[in-house]
């Protein structure tokens, strides 16, 4: 009986060390890096589905009765976030909180200046566009501006990945003493990978003369910010032009030498189709949100870069 007991408590760290942490996280992007992190050691889940906009998303009964398990909750400051962060915090008071911005600058989004005239214009137009939207968005998008909304597409710039790293390591080794090394060991590998994809970007974009790019979503900010790019957004609080700031736009993309038009499968194409059509570019549909980062990234670069040829 006592060489059991001894046995069985000789085992129980064990047993309790194999469970994995169990991470949330908003967007898919984050969960490719606490993966990369963590390794065999968490499971993790990101919020917002694949397909899904993190302007509208609202979390699943199911995913709320797994939150109620979870050891740790990253967030990024996405607008479903901020509905949401207290009802999350309250499902589960003992998960840690973990804000992946910390320690990182903030900066706002870029938003095109609607002509008010176009008010009138546009209102049917929208009409399909904003009954797709939960009434999260609307309120959002028909409240007033005048404090610019902060830009949470901090994943788009390998540099600030680096940053994040760092603080995603520390929250899983201060969760799991037991695995801080291995943690540690894969920072450093993945941070390797981030330095690399940010030599090869640098290297696609080099000698550009025209720096500039268009979007509709201006979800692309810390990535033009690492590569002295310049993002010119379409949309404005998740509304589409009318025709006088299309036409705007038009003029805009054709002395900016814009070649390109970014898309999120999340939002509609109609306005880029059409000022891709008057400048003789076209659209390229590219998920920012999309788990397969490195590909991703290194795409972007790309078709920038082959847009001046």
């Amino acid at each position: 009986m006592r060489k059991f007991l001894l046995c069985l408590w000789l085992f129980m760290p064990l047993a309790q060390g194999s469970e994995p942490l169990r991470v949330f996280v908003s967007v898919l992007p984050q969960q490719t890096f606490v993966e990369r992190i963590g390794g065999s050691h968490v499971v993790v889940e990101s919020m917002v589905k694949p397909g899904f906009s993190p302007h509208t998303y609202e979390p699943t009964p199911s995913q709320i009765a797994r939150l109620a398990g979870a050891d740790l909750y990253v967030s990024i400051g996405v607008p479903f976030e901020d509905a949401w962060a207290e009802r999350i915090r309250a499902t589960n008071p003992r998960m840690r909180m973990l804000d992946a911005r910390e320690g990182i600058p903030p900066r706002a989004m870029e938003a095109h200046d609607h002509d008010e005239g176009d008010a009138e214009d546009q209102g049917h137009a929208h009409e399909e566009t904003e009954t797709r939207r939960h009434d999260h968005e609307t309120v959002r998008s028909t409240s007033a501006h005048a404090d610019s909304e902060q830009d949470p597409h901090i994943w788009t710039s390998p540099i600030l990945v680096k940053r994040m790293a760092v603080n995603l390591q520390q929250a899983l080794a201060d969760l799991d003493p037991t695995h801080a090394s291995e943690y540690q060991e894969n920072l450093a590998a993945f941070t390797a990978d981030l330095d690399a994809l940010d030599r090869d970007i640098r290297a696609e974009l080099a000698g550009l003369t025209h720096r500039r790019f268009m979007v509709f979503h201006p979800a692309w900010g810390y990535f033009a910010e690492a590569y002295e790019l310049e993002q010119i957004p379409i949309e404005k609080a998740g509304k589409e032009p009318g025709p006088r700031s299309l036409a705007a736009l038009i003029d805009q993309a054709r002395l900016a030498s814009v070649r390109v038009i970014f898309v999120q499968p999340q939002f509609p194409l109609k306005s880029a189709e059409q000022v891709a059509k008057a400048i003789a570019g076209r659209v390229e549909v590219i998920d920012p949100l999309s788990p397969e980062y490195f590909e991703n990234l290194r795409r972007v670069a790309r078709v920038i870069a082959e847009s001046e040829g």
